[in-house]
């Protein structure tokens, strides 16, 4: 995935300004910054939801704009924010993400999104039907659906706007194993915004700082420069100290 000079505004309005970074097959690349700085604008342009202004975006040296638009979805795994579900079973809307799945394929996908368990756990496990929007299961067990389907999916390209933001501590660390894996010894590639720096910087390869839709870092977290690693730690409420080139946390 390369990021070549992408602009792209809202009714006239720049949100993100001339933004290059590329992610290879294999890595897992975190997005970082505050609130509204365009980390979820640069999945959906990924996706080809909008169209960008200036610049172009390629995908293994292909432009996405020259690409068939099924064959740009099979390429790419999802996940929102927001998992909507519908009013029918647990594996009709897993199913959404492939609609040929078997039930080992769905089984297999749940478990790595740790949803396996607690779908085996109610009294018609996998057909057990869910209220409209998915009113029935609390946030976390959406969000691992949500993820499920990603997994499901099954595409060379992952991507994952804020996927553990719901989960404790312990399936958190559990999902970001799993999708370190899946890029490390399958050759996917991950771009994931995340919310969590500590976990960033314990599950990413390299991740990229916004900051008003401008990169302000790019790279291995380990060889960021002392004031670009502070920025980091500030954006996500916590206050450090540079002590002989690393960062050293002081409060949180």
């Amino acid at each position: 995935i390369c990021y070549e000079n992408v602009d792209i505004c809202y009714n006239g309005s720049p949100v993100i300004k001339k933004v290059s970074f590329s992610a290879e097959k294999g890595e897992i690349l975190g997005i970082a910054g505050e609130s509204g700085s365009g980390k979820s604008t640069l999945l959906k342009l990924f996706m080809r939801f909008w169209k960008t202004n200036q610049g172009q975006i390629l995908l293994s040296d292909h432009n996405i704009n020259e690409i068939n638009t099924d064959n740009l979805r099979n390429m790419e795994s999802f996940m929102t924010q927001e998992t909507h579900l519908f009013h029918d079973s647990i594996a009709n809307n897993l199913r959404i993400a492939r609609l040929d799945a078997t039930q080992e394929e769905l089984e297999a996908a749940c478990r790595k999104a740790s949803i396996h368990e607690f779908i085996m756990s109610l009294p018609q496990g996998y057909e057990t039907m869910v209220g409209e929007l998915g009113d029935t299961l609390s946030g976390g067990e959406k969000q691992r659906i949500g993820l499920a389907r990603a997994f499901l999916h099954d595409a060379p390209f992952m991507l994952l706007d804020e996927p553990t933001s719901s989960l404790d501590i312990h399936n958190q660390y559990q999902v970001l194993e799993i999708v370190r894996e899946l890029c490390h010894h399958d050759g996917l590639t991950a771009v994931v915004v995340i919310h969590d720096l500590n976990l960033a910087l314990r599950f990413c390869d390299r991740f990229l700082l916004l900051r008003q839709g401008q990169v302000y870092a790019n790279g291995d977290y380990r060889i960021l420069t002392p004031e670009a690693l502070k920025a980091v730690y500030q954006i996500d409420g916590r206050v450090v100290e540079v002590e002989n080139q690393k960062m050293v946390l002081v409060e949180s």
